[in-house]
């Protein structure tokens, strides 16, 4: 028995919803079945594009000397960090409140913003 099974036995673990895309729409799972967030070609272009490059700035690394820069210049696919994020129970319910309408004074719905929000966050700092 895994370490992850024994938490599912006490309780302990949480449940993960996969994101994934069909037909051109980016959906996340849940208890309730898919939950559509967006068209992918919006939440690529709200992420500022199919490739992140990663980067450190002078500040980071000097505030930071100790800290492992060797990643520094990799392009990672938005698309396959998309595909790669979980959720959690909580975020799919917050994911869920927002409306899917995209206001006349913005380019994405706030459903859509929020995901992308979370998205750019994880290619920042890794998938959570």
């Amino acid at each position: 028995m895994g370490f992850f099974d024994i938490l599912v036995r006490l309780g302990l673990a949480m449940d993960r919803y996969e994101t994934f895309v069909e037909d051109g729409t980016v959906y996340v799972g849940s208890d309730d079945g898919p939950l559509e967030v967006a068209p992918l070609e919006d939440i690529v272009a709200a992420a500022g594009g199919p490739a992140w490059t990663i980067t450190y700035s002078e500040a980071e690394k000097e505030r930071y000397a100790g800290m492992d820069t060797s990643d520094e210049g990799l392009v990672v696919d938005v698309v396959d960090m998309l595909h790669a994020m979980t959720h959690s129970q909580r975020f799919v319910d917050t994911l869920a409140a927002h409306p899917t309408e995209v206001p006349a004074d913005d380019t994405i719905s706030p459903r859509a913003g929020l995901f992308v929000g979370k998205l750019l966050e994880n290619l920042e700092h890794g998938v959570a």
